[in-house]
């Protein structure tokens, strides 16, 4: 399981591997935190280089993993346990380092409460929403959508559909077929790059993405489908189905559901509302 954490607000990427129960972060997203280098990449190389000098061991027992860059695509790179960041960062000197350290110590035993008790997973969800501004209904529609795409994505898994490129072939058929756009035109249309689009989308949008994705988690469950080629099929029947029902929530209303606000303008929306 891959996703991102934050420390001070800054980006960690980091995996869960459920069987030795860890995870794994990556170096390079560390040390540009701890060192705050325009070329991490850089200061990462000369380091290891120093540990391998002084006899260490550290940089040659870490792995790698195919993680998302800043451009969308997923390339190998050098990540480290727990332990083994606690010993990288004990070499770089930095003002981060002891903050970092009770940081990775409160991200591991969240992961094991989050284990043992999945609700708190969506408890520290809602609570990061609030944070940022979002109103508790739209923070409950959030994340049920979170619920319904797990179900659609471990439904591809289990049909075959590779994760990255095959997963987002999909998902781009089916934002298609139910929106009327592209994953990529549709965050153009609000203004967007690299954040997730469904924290930008209103309550209604996410109500239909969720419809989509769940209308082709039903219809893969039935049909099970063999190649890429028949899921891509079903993803689309499932965002039409989703798409027909946009379109007459448009007709009745007379507006359009699709909106550009973007999560900062929704939210000074809401605020709006409350005065």
């Amino acid at each position: 399981m891959s996703n991102i954490k934050l420390f001070e607000n800054k980006k960690i990427r980091s995996s869960w591997n459920s069987e030795e129960e860890k995870w794994y972060f990556s170096v390079i997203d560390v040390i540009q935190i701890l060192t705050e280098s325009p070329r991490p990449r850089k200061y990462w190389n000369a380091l290891k280089t120093k540990l391998k000098d002084e006899g260490s061991q550290l940089s040659q027992s870490m792995g790698q993993l195919k993680m998302q860059s800043a451009d969308g695509k997923f390339y190998r790179t050098d990540v480290a346990d727990t332990e083994q960041l606690l010993r990288l960062i004990q070499s770089i000197p930095s003002p981060k380092a002891e903050p970092l350290k009770q940081w990775l110590a409160r991200v591991g035993y969240e992961r094991i409460e989050e284990t043992e008790n999945p609700e708190l997973t969506f408890d520290r969800a809602m609570e990061t929403y609030l944070k940022k501004g979002y109103s508790k209904e739209w923070i409950n529609q959030r994340l049920k959508s979170i619920e319904v795409r797990k179900e659609l994505t471990d439904e591809w898994e289990n049909r075959g559909v590779k994760k990255g490129g095959e997963f987002a072939i999909l998902t781009d058929e089916i934002t298609t077929a139910w929106s009327g756009f592209t994953t990529k035109q549709y965050k153009n249309f609000k203004n967007l790059k690299k954040e997730n689009l469904r924290d930008h989308m209103t309550n209604l949008e996410l109500v239909l993405n969720m419809l989509a994705e769940a209308t082709t988690t039903e219809i893969s469950k039935e049909k099970n489908p063999e190649t890429f080629e028949e899921n891509k099929k079903i993803a689309k029947q499932g965002g039409t189905i989703a798409g027909n029902a946009r379109k007459e929530i448009e007709e009745k209303s007379g507006k359009k559901v699709v909106t550009q606000l973007n999560a900062k303008q929704l939210r000074a929306k809401e605020a709006k509302k409350l005065k």
